[in-house]
């Protein structure tokens, strides 16, 4: 490798002696691939921090004017890093991301990057500089004002950086040390893969896995930028080696080895409500005009049933994000059902998702109904399905979730050798 971009977490960067930690650590690989961008977090706790400053003056704080408070952790992690890499003797520069223009557009909480201006970290680079760079913040194209690109959106400064410099690799340090076939703290077989799909990925990504932030994970699928997660917390003077073998790999499917496990991993999330409403007018349209003041809202709608019609009338049942539940039930109140004419509004939050995730899936059969067997004889009843091309995922009572994660991940083989 020649070229590379780093990014640390919040967790990595949590305390002084971690720094110097993680300053170790990239003096270790400076000697090997001495064109370096470093992608910082804030440390540990302050991005909430600086939240509940501006929430205590406003419920509602004006998004602009709230960006500019929120942006300020990682400012501080860059700087304490840059003093300790200088204190060992590298040279190192710093740049917030609206100092190297990070170009976003003006939808400030949850900004999305549109152009990246390279010609400093080019420069840099080809001096052999050590670049640490603010993640999760931009500077709004048509504004001017500082950005944010929302919860974990240093993820995606670094894999858009990446791509920007066209490094070999974006190696993502967090506190674990790569993605597994499922939640160690569930399962505890779970093995460590070393090479997933960004299409595997993404689907993990969307449908609960904490590892990356999905909007990232999207960003290295449509620009190729080759990701590794690796753990943070191991000593610094290991080698790079032994970093690189225990970790695993993101990258685009060009490997037929990766299809001959049908399954990588099973994911599961408990942040999941279930709303359905009843004697919904079975006419053309109607979807459209449930879902519609729905996403007007803000609100991401996942897994949607729409039963068939008897008698003109029919169900009509869908999840979203507990948080939002409440949100929602007013919203549907409000502006839906009363100009529908449907009959009655139920919810239920003690909901999660099951999911199977593997690209080996398209080429195999009988995957579908394995999963239902086994959740059928732990006797647990499945309320929704929805599948894809690469995953099945199940809605069922929450208090079944851990012992579906664990049964299916020994029925299709995922455990430790």
């Amino acid at each position: 490798m020649k070229r590379i971009v780093h990014k640390y977490g919040g967790t990595s960067l949590a305390t002084i002696d971690r720094i110097k930690n993680v300053s170790e650590r990239i003096r270790k690989w400076y000697k090997e691939v001495p064109e370096i961008v470093v992608v910082v977090s804030a440390m540990a706790g302050e991005t909430n921090r600086l939240i509940d400053l501006g929430q205590a003056l406003s419920d509602l704080p004006d998004r602009r004017s709230f960006d500019q408070v929120v942006a300020a952790g990682e400012q501080v992690s860059a700087g304490l890093l840059a003093i300790a890499l200088g204190e060992l003797g590298l040279p190192v520069v710093t740049y917030c991301g609206w100092q190297i223009k990070i170009l976003t557009n003006n939808d400030f909480g949850k900004a999305r990057i549109l152009k990246i201006e390279k010609e400093k970290l080019e420069k840099d680079l080809k001096q052999k500089k050590i670049i640490v760079v603010t993640g999760f913040q931009g500077i709004a194209e048509s504004t001017g004002a500082i950005s944010t690109l929302g919860r974990g959106g240093s993820d995606t400064s670094a894999v858009a950086l990446a791509a920007a410099v066209n490094a070999d690799e974006c190696l993502i340090y967090t506190d674990v040390d790569g993605v597994y076939t499922t939640d160690p703290r569930i399962e505890p077989s779970a093995r460590r893969l070393s090479k997933i799909t960004f299409e595997e990925m993404l689907e993990m990504a969307s449908l609960g896995s904490k590892i990356l932030q999905i909007r990232s994970v999207g960003f290295a699928g449509k620009y190729q930028v080759k990701t590794r997660v690796l753990s943070s917390l191991r000593k610094a003077d290991i080698s790079i080696k032994e970093e690189i073998d225990r970790s695993t790999l993101i990258t685009q499917e060009d490997d037929k080895t990766m299809e001959e496990a049908v399954i990588s991993g099973i994911a599961c999330n408990r942040d999941e409500a279930k709303v359905t409403i009843t004697g919904v007018p079975d006419t053309p349209g109607i979807a459209y005009k449930i879902l519609g003041p729905v996403a007007k809202v803000n609100i991401d709608v996942d897994m949607i049933i729409q039963n068939s019609g008897i008698d003109g009338l029919t169900d009509f049942s869908f999840t979203v994000p507990r948080s939002e539940l409440e949100k929602t039930k007013k919203e549907l109140s409000i502006n839906v059902i009363p100009v529908i004419g449907a009959k009655n509004l139920f919810t239920d939050s003690k909901i999660c998702k099951v999911s199977v995730v593997g690209i080996g899936m398209r080429a195999s059969v009988g995957v579908a109904s394995k999963m239902f067997e086994v959740l059928a004889n732990e006797g647990i009843n499945i309320n929704m399905i929805s599948t894809s091309e690469i995953k099945i995922s199940v809605i069922l009572e929450d208090k079944y979730m851990e012992l579906a994660v664990r049964t299916l991940h020994s029925a299709f083989g995922l455990g430790a050798d």
